[in-house]
């Protein structure tokens, strides 16, 4: 089998006896010069000079130290999606403080 194939044989290949509609013509080669230096990219560009939005949660929590006595609420608010990865952040900073916790809400900021 002949792997050197021309242009007309791989389009008779690939389409059939399908007509061409226009000959295809090479794009003409525009007289670029390029000495080996390339053209320092900007860091500004790399960066995001934009702040980016972060998904956030904000938990409310109803916390005390005294079983059935006096409770306070606070409000968390948590970098992720995950409502039960919210949660459980929470309740966690919460827990170094008060002893007895209880989440009341989860809601999007």
């Amino acid at each position: 089998m002949n792997s050197e194939l021309t242009e007309e044989e791989m389009r008779q290949a690939l389409f059939g006896n399908a007509p061409i509609s226009a000959p295809v013509s090479p794009a003409p080669s525009k007289g670029v010069q390029t000495d080996g230096i390339a053209a320092p990219v900007s860091k500004v560009t790399e960066k995001r000079t934009s702040k980016t939005l972060t998904p956030r949660l904000k938990v409310t929590l109803r916390v005390g130290n005294e079983f059935e006595g006096k409770t306070f609420e606070i409000v968390h608010e948590a970098d992720t999606l995950s409502t039960l990865l919210a949660e459980q952040e929470a309740t966690k900073v919460a827990r170094k403080k008060y002893r007895y916790v209880e989440v009341v809400s989860v809601k999007p900021m």
